[in-house]
């Protein structure tokens, strides 16, 4: 019997895009595990040294890295065997990262696990994105992103909050411990019972684009580009022969510079100046909500009016909110700072991803994402060992502030000069 074909759309395919969301909740909550205690009590429970800066941005260079790189081998392996296998791996790899940090006797096992984070975040966060994006409509594309960043970041927001009470309540490596290993296996038995793989939604909407099918509207793909290009190829379109992209992926490296920030030097810069480690979980958790609920806003807005101007804006209105960090001394000066910073993340963090997915072929979609996520979260190392350095030799922590301030106004002017529209309806291909 021949199979029914297969639809695209929030709407038919509910089910699967509600379960992928909650997925990425989980994602969320497993990157929060480290967000909020880890770097406060890095002194006091992990036996860094005081004021060891760049040993302390270390753990997140380790995750950028990581991350990063995998983030260009999960786009790579998704179309190989299928979006579900990868997201299976991610699981699986993270269940000993909490155990690490419970009994790491130094700093070291800190960072190690760290490193099994960037594994864990490159497979799974990939992958729902990716799959949801398998199963929608090209017009319904930034409100996907949007939903998909949503849930990632109110997890993040959730878990900073949450295991900041544990940690208070149970001690810090106990209530992370007990946090990672329910966060886990739940997630494992989610995937296994409800995930479905969406490969063939992908090859569906591939042979929609091919060469003389009948189409509506048709993106910017870039010219000259194989029908089925190997990982060189994709990789150098990618990072500079079009400037579309390689704008798109300038962009994305210098935002993980705040969120690097966020991590490693807002738990501390906070804690020393007298703020209740609950009350430090609440200031970066301000930043999350704001960042995860206006992406529900953000990512429908840019498939109205379109990516690039939500893109620009939003790089200079987080850098904006990093400047303003260091310019207040009470805890509502720093908590409206936070949600600045947050607004500016959710104007261009599903829209920079939107834009990607706009002129990526579905051919190579899966490819395409991976090597903009690498970019990205490349920027998580880059910029913790930057804001590390700056920190170092300026002998203050306000500094790496200003430093990432700057690098967002001119990464912003960068994407305004290379950038484009990317919407097919508001800049279709003739």
């Amino acid at each position: 019997m021949q199979q029914p074909a297969l639809r695209h759309g929030i709407a038919d395919n509910r089910s699967q895009f509600l379960h992928q969301l909650f997925q990425v909740l989980l994602v969320g909550l497993t990157l929060g595990l480290t967000r909020t205690v880890v770097p406060a009590l890095a002194e006091s429970d992990f036996g860094l040294p005081n004021n060891s800066f760049v040993l302390l941005s270390a753990f997140v260079v380790a995750f950028g890295v990581v991350k990063g790189s995998m983030n260009f081998v999960a786009g790579r392996l998704s179309e190989r065997l299928g979006r579900k296998r990868v997201l299976l791996l991610g699981w699986l790899v993270a269940l000993p990262i909490p155990v690490m940090i419970s009994f790491a006797p130094t700093w070291n096992w800190v960072v190690a696990a760290t490193v099994l984070l960037g594994i864990n975040q490159g497979l799974t966060w990939s992958m729902t994105q990716t799959a949801q994006l398998d199963i929608t409509r090209q017009e319904e594309r930034g409100l996907t992103l949007g939903l998909n960043e949503f849930a990632g970041y109110v997890g993040v927001a959730l878990a900073g909050i949450a295991t900041a009470y544990m940690a208070a309540h149970w001690g810090a490596r106990q209530g992370l411990l007990v946090f990672g290993l329910t966060v886990f296996m739940l997630a494992l038995v989610l995937t296994h019972l409800y995930i479905q793989d969406t490969l063939p939604w992908a090859k569906a909407e591939a042979d929609k684009h091919a060469p003389g099918a009948t189409q509506i509207l048709r993106p910017r793909y870039p010219v000259g580009v194989s029908s089925h290009p190997p990982t060189w190829e994709i990789f150098t379109l990618m990072s500079w022969r079009d400037k579309r992209l390689m704008a798109l992926c300038q962009a994305g490296l210098v935002e993980k510079f705040v969120d690097a920030l966020v991590w490693v030097f807002y738990p501390v810069f906070l804690y020393q100046q007298g703020v209740s480690l609950t009350h430090v979980g609440w200031i970066i958790g301000v930043y999350g909500f704001i960042w995860g609920g206006a992406q529900l806003f953000t990512g429908r807005l840019s498939d109205r009016i379109g990516r690039h101007r939500l893109n620009v804006g939003g790089m200079w209105v987080c850098g904006a909110g990093v400047a303003a960090m260091v310019l207040g001394d009470s805890v509502a000066w720093w908590t409206v700072s936070a949600a600045v910073s947050g607004l500016g993340m959710a104007l261009l963090y599903p829209n920079l991803s939107a834009a990607v997915a706009d002129i990526s072929h579905p051919a190579w979609r899966g490819s395409a994402i991976g090597i903009y996520r690498f970019w990205r979260d490349v920027g998580y190392g880059i910029g913790a060992l930057g804001l590390g350095l700056v920190a170092h030799f300026s002998g203050q922590m306000q500094a790496a502030f200003w430093f990432v301030a700057v690098s967002m106004f001119a990464s912003g002017a960068v994407l305004w000069w290379l950038g484009a529209e990317t919407h097919p309806r508001l800049n279709p291909a003739r």
